[in-house]
């Protein structure tokens, strides 16, 4: 739908907001709204369960606190759905406390309570503009902090009358619910796609391409019944090496922004590396590490903390890289089979097996006694372990394209919302006659 402007434009003085409609007013904040500030709660009286809801960054657009506060209710710090809330450190994000009744405001963040109920809306729509130009030039060495003050002498505008700041609030509140109507499906779809990925290899490599192939059982509980001609082994068997990296004296201290990559847990995922944010190493350092040194060909399988059981394989040609200890090598002593062993350890049954293994005592991560003995299935003839990894290739390729393509639409989608917004409170499209 495109949108007509308004009649007649004025300066309005302020960089972001450009030229405003000629009868709107700006203001700073503190004319339009009231702004209370976080109280410093004691800690020692948070409580897991009984209390007042204390209402913290992390709780912003929750319906549900965190952690609540067991002693006396704080009236200056009281807050409720109908206020806007704005995060103070960090990225400075603007939303709501969605529980129901009063609630308490923790340091950090603040409350902007509008003269008018849609003066909070609007409010609302239109701080994120200024807060994030504000967190972009903001001086910061590890987190940023935003000050109550800066909040009050934001200079925000706003038509004068009450119906046509009924008219934006509504348009935006139902062209948001569109927009966010519409991500949440897209991301609905790619959950069901990732589901339909990993249903896809689990099926493979137990099942085999023909359904017409006589079953045996496996004699493992978790692989089920196998092809009758393939052969059930685990990977202690086939590996040449098992074992994991280490970090190098120092630490993250001697990353440097070039020179030998060093993969860490966060750079493994199912899809392959993803090398966005990856530290490198000298050469020296490297040189000293040469037992963690992976090579082309190497399945490499996160054995700690959330990322556990992720896995994917060193591809043709990789340069020069080594490994912390978060991750484990895998090394077969026939290197004609990494690509389906790597989809092995992909599947529901290897990933299952894992998670029984974290279900015991200490949750310390996979030791390679637990790795050796990951059971897969294999087909006996490389003719047809090839037909099933060129069928996985082919079959994951197109699901990971549409996930892509529906990534990149809610991407779209979110950054028409943001323009939409935009638009709409500073006055660059006149949404009276279609709110």
């Amino acid at each position: 739908m495109k949108f007509k402007p308004y009649p007649s434009y004025k300066d309005s003085g302020i960089e972001w907001l450009g030229e405003v409609p000629e009868h709107w007013e700006v203001k700073p904040v503190k004319n339009i709204a009231k702004i209370v500030n976080g109280y410093p709660f004691d800690s020692k009286l948070f409580n897991p369960t009984n209390g007042f809801s204390l209402i913290r960054i992390r709780d912003l657009n929750s319906s549900e606190a965190d952690v609540y506060f067991n002693g006396d209710f704080v009236e200056c710090a009281a807050i409720t759905s109908d206020d806007v809330l704005i995060g103070m450190d960090g990225d400075f994000n603007v939303g709501r406390w969605h529980g129901v009744g009063r609630a308490l405001l923790n340091q950090r963040m603040c409350c902007v309570r509008g003269k008018s109920k849609r003066l909070t809306q609007l409010l609302e729509y239109g701080l994120p503009v200024p807060l994030k130009i504000i967190n972009d030039v903001a001086y910061f060495t590890t987190v940023k902090h935003l000050s109550s003050s800066q909040v009050e002498k934001i200079f925000i505008s706003v038509p004068p009358d009450d119906k046509e700041q009924t008219a934006i609030a509504n348009f935006l509140d139902r062209e948001t619910l569109r927009i966010d109507a519409l991500v949440e499906e897209k991301n609905h779809f790619i959950e069901l796609l990732k589901e339909k990925r990993q249903t896809l290899i689990s099926h493979v490599v137990t099942k085999g391409l023909d359904p017409t192939v006589k079953m045996k059982d496996s004699g493992v509980e978790w692989l089920g019944e196998v092809p009758e001609h393939w052969t059930v082994t685990k990977l202690g068997f086939i590996t040449s090496k098992i074992g994991s990296g280490k970090t190098p004296n120092g630490g993250a201290e001697v990353y440097t922004e070039q020179g030998v990559i060093f993969i860490r847990s966060q750079n493994v995922y199912d899809t392959g590396l993803v090398l966005e944010d990856v530290a490198y190493i000298n050469e020296e350092i490297d040189a000293s590490m040469s037992g963690t040194r992976v090579k082309s060909g190497d399945i490499l399988l996160n054995v700690t903390d959330a990322s556990i059981g992720r896995t994917c394989l060193v591809p043709k040609d990789f340069p020069d890289a080594n490994v912390n200890q978060h991750v484990c090598i895998i090394r077969l002593k026939a290197e004609k089979n990494k690509d389906y062993v790597s989809w092995c350890l992909k599947s529901n049954s290897s990933k299952m097996l894992i998670n029984v293994y974290q279900n015991g005592a200490g949750r310390e991560g996979l030791n390679f006694e637990q790795i050796s003995n990951i059971t897969v299935a294999m087909p006996l003839g490389s003719h047809e372990i090839d037909k099933v990894v060129a069928y996985l290739d082919n079959q994951t390729t197109k699901i990971d394209a549409l996930i892509t393509e529906t990534q990149q639409s809610i991407a779209l989608l979110k950054e028409h919302r943001t323009a939409l917004i935009s638009a709409a409170v500073t006055g660059k499209i006149d949404v009276r006659e279609v709110a």
